[in-house]
């Protein structure tokens, strides 16, 4: 579904991305993991095309997307949960949604109807100023409004971060039902263990290049892995 090679992004003078390459296929959850400053977030920016890569290319869907302008990406069936959620904070739950849906508003209310099946949560809180939400409600607006869209591959950038405990879990939970009914996913986290116990494969990043691949069970096994990020 999703094949990157060997991509190089720099910010000014700083090489951010090293010579990457990944592939998600469909029916997936490939997570990518690493510390702060990796070049994860970098890496689905590249791919949504908020950022622009020197060398390599970008294919999804067997198009090539490695120039495509981010807003045509939606159309294509690529959409991206960026870190931080932003969400409209002045706009209702359900305006949010809608404008997820504003490349098909013929989906509108068929959308509407999946997400809040999806988040019985945002249907109680349709009305509701999305500013007021908490936090793990946020993540899951940012989430639905992607689903808006219908894509079929879904990129979530650190769905996790600033979430209580309890939250995370509900907020991976969601993740594994959404895969379990279609969605492929690209998941950059930096709860490395959580991350690798729900993906198919992942893909650790170090300064700006893969250093492992493969499964995600290989991968927890790892005595590196363990050391780095799964505090053994």
């Amino acid at each position: 579904m999703l094949k990157v090679e060997n991509i190089n992004v720099y910010y000014g003078k700083i090489h951010a991305l090293k010579d990457i390459s990944l592939e998600v296929n469909d029916g997936e959850i490939v997570a990518l993991i690493g510390a702060n400053g990796a070049g994860k977030s970098t890496t689905l920016k590249t791919i949504s095309g908020m950022m622009r890569t020197r060398t390599g290319s970008i294919t999804f869907m067997d198009q090539n997307i490695t120039h495509t302008e981010s807003y045509k990406l939606i159309s294509h069936g690529l959409a991206h949960v960026p870190e931080g959620r932003r969400c409209f904070l002045q706009m209702t739950v359900q305006e949010n949604l809608e404008m997820g849906a504003y490349t098909n508003q013929k989906y509108t209310k068929e959308g509407l109807e999946k997400v809040y099946a999806q988040f019985p949560r945002l249907q109680h809180r349709r009305n509701q100023i999305a500013g007021t939400l908490s936090g793990g409600e946020q993540q899951m607006l940012a989430m639905g409004r992607a689903l808006m869209s219908q894509p079929k591959l879904l990129m979530l950038d650190e769905p996790s971060m600033g979430l209580a405990p309890i939250l995370v879990q509900q907020i991976f939970d969601i993740i594994k039902t959404l895969h379990a009914s279609g969605t492929t996913i690209l998941l950059v986290e930096q709860n490395a263990e959580m991350a690798l116990r729900i993906a198919n494969r992942a893909y650790v990043l170090e300064t700006g290049h893969v250093a492992m691949s493969g499964s995600a069970a290989d991968l927890a096994q790892d005595d590196r892995v363990r050391r780095a990020y799964l505090g053994a």
